[in-house]
């Protein structure tokens, strides 16, 4: 308990971006003696400040998604780096108000509620919480996270503007103080006294802020999911319809796939026959400019969420080919199939070899992938390469009948919660049972689902699995939609497990062949997947389709 008080209290000093970043002592002199440190020592502690420093220059900067993922990829550097840990979680917390404060849903939403039906969300929550969460929850650390929420909130901008225009920074620092002497008097050992220790904080802001009670509720809310792991979260109406979206396979939007690059969203893929092919958008091109604000002005996130939209209302955009020619492109926002199996072909069509690509696990991606399997079968398939790099996982019941579709028998997956419920052992079947060798290509980003089926594939030895070390996401989240308002929770659920008995969870799977130099497959004319040189886990995926097929004849 000590050690979460500890780090609430370090986390709580938003504006001090530059604390971790004071030049560290190597070594101190010692009398009579010399000291010598290590050149890779020095090194390392060289990188971890330049981390560090990058870091404060995108949090100084309000670049919370920039800042997010860097410290993401910071902390895979150094696993287990305190100074990181602790930017990361900041950030994700300021990257988590910022988005919130620009949904409109959520901002309606706390408007529209008075504080009785804030507090009845929030207990809502936590009863949630309290019946699927994987494990029993810290009462006391939930509440000190709706802490740091509402602390943080009062250092954004959004939130200020929003709800609190005249208030002082003197009185912001009064009452930050306040807040923290009062949530280290209050003892929370249950989901009741977390709740009354909201109501306190709500009766203390609107006495001493005049903060409204809903919105100082709804950040402990959002702060007691966002204390138990990094995939629990509050899901706002536009985020909870987002994720059925995906989970369908459709959504409303412009059919783009994006990357935040430097003032500017990069087209990374352009679903064929949606809005943004119709008018022209082509992989490669940038986004600088979304309905007259330039990407200067306003922030990735802002950007990305300008682009969504009701069915049938146009966005205009200022788009930059790969040439640096602007052009002004209006999209109209319709409803889009997404495809979760792409790239079907022969890629190796002397020794028969197939590919599809697996892009995402969703409702139609069994079904889509059946329709491949039969497509490639009659163009004489005699081995098959699927690739589930930078697939970030979904459906868990899709991976397990994909995974079934290539094994007899034996364990699939098993699932492991707090209560039985979630303990499951999923099992393949011999019916309907492809035969022939397998190649599984997984990177870095192959995360959730996808470990799942290249765990299994894995474990059984029924390929050969090529690429880098997966992701490590080894959880079940259960989307719980809420009474209380047109909202729900991501909530993680249970663990699982690959069919040895392998945890996933900050492992992942490993390859049987590693590949450590990893480019995405490439697009070209007609959406399907080119062979090519520089794509070095293709290749090597190629190379061992060929042999195990040469080891059949």
């Amino acid at each position: 308990m000590q050690s979460r008080q500890t780090r609430y209290g370090a986390l709580t000093v938003a504006s001090a971006f530059v604390a971790y970043l004071v030049p560290m002592t190597l070594f101190a002199p010692v009398a009579h003696s010399q000291v010598r440190v290590p050149a890779a020592a020095l090194v390392d502690q060289a990188e971890l400040q330049r981390v560090l420093q990058e870091g404060a220059d995108l949090e100084r900067n309000r670049h919370w998604s920039d800042a997010l993922h860097h410290y993401e990829k910071g902390l895979k550097a150094f696993p287990g780096q305190r100074s990181i840990e602790e930017r990361l979680t900041l950030s994700r917390v300021h990257w988590d108000i910022v988005r919130r404060s620009h949904d409109s849903s959520y901002v309606g939403s706390v408007n529209a509620m008075s504080e009785l039906q804030s507090l009845d969300l929030y207990a809502e929550v936590l009863l949630k919480v309290h019946a699927h969460y994987v494990t029993t929850p810290d009462w006391r650390a939930v509440a000190q996270r709706g802490a740091l929420f509402l602390e943080v909130a009062l250092d954004e901008p959004g939130f200020t503007d929003r709800y609190l225009p005249s208030v002082t920074p003197e009185q912001k620092r009064a009452f930050i103080a306040e807040l923290r002497r009062t949530m280290a008097m209050r003892v929370v050992r249950s989901r009741y006294e977390a709740r009354d220790a909201a109501a306190a904080i709500a009766h203390l802001a609107a006495a001493r802020l005049g903060l409204a009670s809903s919105a100082t509720v709804c950040e402990f809310t959002c702060g007691a999911l966002g204390s138990l792991d990094q995939y629990t979260s509050f899901l706002t109406a536009a985020q909870l319809d987002e994720v059925f979206s995906q989970i369908e396979g459709n959504f409303v939007g412009l059919g783009v796939e994006l990357k935040a690059e430097d003032h500017a969203l990069l087209i990374v893929n352009v679903i064929k026959g949606g809005p943004a092919d119709a008018a022209g958008i082509k992989s490669g091109d940038r986004i600088t400019e979304v309905d007259r604000k330039s990407m200067y002005d306003i922030t990735t996130d802002q950007a990305a969420d300008m682009l969504r939209g009701t069915e049938g209302s146009s966005v205009d955009l200022l788009v930059v080919g790969p040439e640096a020619r602007e052009r002004q492109v209006q999209v109209r926002r319709a409803r889009v199939e997404v495809p979760s199996v792409e790239g079907v072909q022969l890629i190796d069509p002397d020794y028969g070899v197939g590919y599809m690509r697996i892009s995402s696990f969703q409702k139609t991606t069994v079904a889509d992938a059946d329709a491949a399997l039969w497509d490639l079968h009659r163009q004489g398939m005699r081995s098959l390469i699927i690739d589930v790099r930078g697939n970030p996982g979904g459906l868990l019941t899709a991976s397990v009948e994909l995974a079934d579709k290539f094994l007899e028998k034996g364990v699939i997956v098993s699932t492991r919660g707090r209560s039985s419920q979630e303990d499951f052992d999923y099992q393949a079947h011999a019916a309907g049972t492809w035969r022939m060798p397998l190649v599984v290509l997984i990177d870095g980003d192959s995360a959730s689902a996808s470990e799942i089926f290249a765990g299994a594939i894995h474990d059984h030895h029924r390929g050969q699995v090529v690429g880098e070390t997966s992701y490590g996401k080894g959880s079940v989240q259960g989307i719980f939609p809420l009474t209380g308002a047109k909202s729900g929770v991501r909530l993680t659920t249970a663990k699982f497990f690959s069919p040895s008995g392998q945890a996933i969870s900050d492992r992942g799977v490993t390859p049987d062949m590693v590949v450590r130099t990893v480019a995405k497959p490439e697009a070209v004319a007609g959406g399907t997947i080119a062979e090519s040189k520089e794509d070095r886990v293709l290749q090597a995926g190629v190379q061992v389709a060929r042999q195990q097929i040469s080891q059949r004849q």
